[in-house]
């Protein structure tokens, strides 16, 4: 379950950009664990800690046919000896064959439970998560996708971890992340405004404690940095310079996400924490849905720079980043960093 972290911070030359006067890095986040990749490994591991202090229960959590996140949750099973339930949106998918990421989560060892579509709208009502109980027993419950305020905590490293790496010199920073359940955003957003110093000795980041208002004891905690520690490095964790902005792309229709993560930031850090926002015009009709546009720009990238895009996530990011680029909304000088979530489903 050890981790590689900070996840690479790799710089792209892409045509596109550099015409714009604009610098494309891509923060590796796929690459941080071969079963938790990327916001699955930060929104699970005190998801994870927690459910293990609390004895020896099951997981529970909730997803879609295709959900990364239920697979994720299944492979941290697997891997911690913990018995894991994946209740699957959709009943009628319980008489057909197994999709390969379903298939992958049995494999692992998680139990799966189809319910209609009608009762996985209502998974958070008392009545519901009671029928659940009743049929499961006391289990440690995990939302959909991973996001709640331990979630959200646990992705503001992944801010800091940028924070640390970005150099105030390179003009204003933009950071693009997809949004689903938007935890991610939630907490990358409050990591970008933290600063986060530099041990001279060892090149550590050395992060403040993290807010007890998730429950979680504070703690100092330690992470190699990507560079040696030097007094520049020191400067951009001081942060020397304006903040980077952080743009959340959601790949679901509908208005409803910014609600969401400022709910999940305030749970977690008390307010509403970072300079944030929102550009829903990328999700290509919904969850799981693409066009033409889309799948034509995923093909071209991953010919200019042999990176393989996932399609519900990642590809929107980063045609949404490239589409505000080309349209002057983020401007010449700036730097673009896109946060690669995860990788490309296996064929």
């Amino acid at each position: 379950m050890r981790p590689a972290l900070p996840s690479p911070l790799q710089a792209v030359a892409d045509a596109r950009f550099a015409r714009r006067g604009v610098r494309l890095l891509l923060k590796r986040d796929d690459l941080i664990h071969p079963d938790l990749p990327g916001n699955k490994w930060r929104k699970l591991e005190l998801n994870l800690r927690a459910a293990a202090a609390t004895g020896p229960r099951p997981l529970l959590t909730f997803g879609g046919a295709y959900s990364n996140h239920l697979r994720a949750t299944a492979a941290a099973g697997r891997l911690l000896g913990l018995a894991t339930i994946g209740v699957v949106r959709g009943d009628e998918l319980a008489d057909r064959p197994l999709n390969p990421v379903l298939a992958r989560c049995v494999v692992d060892g998680m139990r799966l439970h189809f319910l209609t579509r009608s009762a996985y709208r209502r998974k958070a009502e008392p009545e519901v998560r009671e029928a659940l109980r009743a049929r499961f027993g006391d289990c440690y419950v995990i939302p959909e996708g991973g996001s709640n305020a331990l979630a959200a905590t646990g992705c503001r490293t992944l801010g800091r971890e940028l924070r640390a790496a970005l150099d105030p010199a390179d003009g204003p920073h933009v950071v693009g992340v997809a949004c689903g359940t938007g935890g991610t955003l939630a907490g990358l957003a409050a990591g970008l405004t933290d600063h986060p110093s530099i041990d001279p000795t060892s090149g550590l980041t050395v992060d403040p404690p993290i807010n007890q208002a998730v429950g979680q004891p504070a703690q100092w905690t330690a992470e190699q940095t990507p560079e040696p520690a030097t007094e520049r490095a020191n400067a951009r964790a001081a942060g020397s310079g304006p903040r980077p902005r952080a743009i959340g792309f959601p790949v679901l229709r509908g208005d409803f996400l910014a609600a969401e993560v400022l709910a999940l930031q305030t749970e977690a850090f008390g307010a509403r924490v970072g300079d944030w926002e929102l550009d829903g015009r990328f999700h290509c009709g919904g969850y799981a849905r693409t066009t033409p546009e889309l799948d034509t720009f995923a093909a071209d990238f991953a010919d200019r720079h042999g990176l393989v895009l996932d399609r519900v996530y990642v590809a929107k990011l980063l045609y949404g980043l490239t589409s505000l680029v080309e349209t002057g909304a983020i401007a010449g000088g700036s730097t673009v960093t896109a946060v690669i979530t995860g990788p490309a489903p296996a064929p």
